[in-house]
């Protein structure tokens, strides 16, 4: 698996746009995380979509990505925020969505149906998405029967992956490949579980990553994983490719920073530069 070329008469449009729908009052850095991986595995643009709180905690770290604000509703995005939405959803968009979007028990009662209203958006328009954390949640309590087109990267752990087939998690770890691959099926999108030796299935097809190590177990590492994986889309990467190449690269960056720091001491704070530094390598 090949990084995206990176011709010498390119400028940033020829990288592409991730639009990250990310982020709420109480997970402020899973939007941040998600934005900068974006940008540091080569997106020419990253734009984080997210409630004016959210916006102000990551302009003070990344001065590189660009603002939209969206209404707020308590702790997280308002229904509102799908019209602010649709009009930036454009041709060749990447979106990913649903990292830190949770406003724990005082969620709004319009989260779910916001979502569901983006999620028909993104199926209509045809556009290229990477579905993370809350985003999962709230598709597993939609009555509505989503199918992607196979333009749709999933990235579950066993819990998320338990909750959209409506199993334990037990269930999920008997058979990983297996279980990928039905909801691959159920959903038509590339689902990549993650987890110890990740899963990555596209139908009946399916790859194992062999990268990483415990030091990806920290809140926010999934987050990078969605930002690689939203950049590399951009730069017209098929999703299962990406996928595949977004999770080994993730993984590298893990076992890099745990040389300098450790197993334990690694923070997904600190992946986002070692993605950088896995990929001047893979070059």
């Amino acid at each position: 698996m090949h990084l995206p070329c990176r011709p010498a008469d390119s400028n940033k449009s020829t990288f592409g746009s991730v639009l990250n729908i990310a982020g709420s009052v109480h997970f402020r850095g899973a939007a941040y995380l998600s934005t900068v991986s974006a940008l540091r595995v080569g997106a020419g643009y990253a734009t984080l979509a997210a409630i004016p709180p959210v916006i102000d905690a990551v302009a003070a770290k990344l001065s590189e990505a660009i603002f939209l604000p969206l209404p707020q509703d308590g702790a997280t995005i308002s229904r509102d925020a799908v019209f602010t939405l649709s009009s930036q959803i454009k041709s060749g968009t990447i979106c990913s969505f649903g990292c830190g979007i949770s406003a724990l028990q005082n969620a709004s009662v319009n989260l779910s149906e916001t979502t569901d209203e983006l999620l028909n958006i993104f199926i209509q328009k045809r556009t290229p998405l990477v579905l993370d954390a809350d985003g999962l949640n709230l598709l597993a309590k939609s009555p509505i029967s989503f199918r992607f087109g196979n333009r749709c990267v999933m990235t579950p752990h066993p819990m998320e992956l338990a909750r959209l087939l409506h199993t334990d998690v037990e269930q999920i770890q008997k058979n990983r490949l297996d279980a990928a691959r039905e909801a691959s099926k159920k959903y038509e999108a590339i689902v990549l579980l993650k987890g110890h030796r990740t899963v990555i299935a596209l139908g009946e097809h399916g790859e194992i990553n062999e990268t990483g190590n415990s030091a990806l177990a920290k809140a926010g590492s999934g987050d990078c994983l969605t930002g690689v994986i939203a950049g590399l889309l951009a730069q017209k990467m098929e999703p299962f490719d990406a996928a595949v190449l977004g999770a080994h690269i993730h993984g590298l960056a893990g076992e890099m920073a745990s040389k300098d720091f450790s197993e334990y001491g690694v923070l997904a704070s600190d992946l986002p530069s070692y993605i950088a530094r896995i990929i001047r390598d893979l070059k």
